[in-house]
């Protein structure tokens, strides 16, 4: 008896189409990128040509599309899928912009003033001795930190490196020396209580975070509305967040934490293009 391992004539997998919501100039931008580099490594050969492998990647970094399904949908294998998606993004992260020459543009474009936040990323949960290491008690969920810089009016200029989700923000702060950078520039902050304690000189601080209540003394009606006013004007950084996160890859991160820093400063990039001109 011959044994067959094809599957039936009628079960062959459906392919569909859907909208990529990324604009020509981020397509256009990224294609060149690779063909660069593909001409710079003398890579003569690939299953796809360049620019169906920019679709690919971006529609798995904005729809967060499995691995399996771009790659059956193109006639390729899961491996290739994920070592594009991985060159891409190495590619684009090499292009985010470093702490402090981000501090220095925003000074040189006549800018005082940045905004600090941190945040975290959800994360899948992992099994074995990497399973608490990335849970955090505040958000009791499995995730990743990390801090962002934009200027007054929400546009994102710097994200830090990835962190295991108990990490502080005034401790992530203190790691990457945003004092020091901030300083160097001329440039104040401003930033929520989760940096109070930050600043070095009270006298001259580089980084407003408010007032902050206690048990033994409550906020007078002035203080009150002084972090009103701070809130207010830190309302921007958390529009960025917001942005930062429509790409669905982010909703519920499966990568390896490891390549998590390199994912998030391609998105910044990506999420740049389309402000500037």
């Amino acid at each position: 008896m011959k044994r067959i391992n094809e599957p039936a004539g009628d079960t062959g997998f459906p392919v569909y189409q859907c909208r990529l919501p990324v604009s020509r100039r981020t397509n256009e931008y990224c294609t060149d990128l690779l063909s660069r580099h593909l001409k710079k490594i003398g890579s003569r050969w690939r299953a796809l040509p360049p620019g169906r492998i920019v679709i690919i990647v971006l529609a798995v970094l904005r729809h967060d599309q499995r691995i399996a399904d771009m790659a059956g949908g193109n006639a390729v294998g899961d491996t290739t899928v994920r070592r594009w998606r991985d060159e891409l993004i190495s590619l684009l992260a090499a292009r985010a912009p470093r702490l402090d020459r981000a501090c220095k543009k925003i000074a040189k474009r006549g800018g005082e003033v940045v905004l600090i936040d941190g945040t975290l990323i959800p994360t899948v949960r992992r099994t074995g001795a990497a399973n608490r290491p990335n849970y955090s008690g505040k958000h009791r969920r499995h995730g990743l930190h990390f801090l962002a810089l934009t200027d007054e009016n929400g546009r994102r200029i710097w994200i830090s490196a990835v962190r295991p989700g108990p990490t502080h923000d005034i401790t992530a702060a203190r790691r990457d020396h945003i004092l020091t950078h901030l300083r160097a520039a001329g440039l104040g902050a401003l930033a929520d209580l989760g940096f109070f304690g930050l600043t070095d000189d009270s006298d001259d601080p580089v980084i407003v975070t408010g007032y902050k209540a206690t048990r033994a003394r409550k906020l007078t009606p002035g203080e009150k509305q002084a972090n009103r006013v701070l809130a207010a004007a830190r309302a921007p950084v958390e529009h960025g967040f917001a942005h930062l996160k429509t790409w669905r890859i982010l909703t519920k991160l499966r990568t390896d934490p490891a390549r998590a820093t390199d994912l998030l400063r391609a998105l910044l990039v990506l999420s740049n293009l389309k402000l500037s001109r």
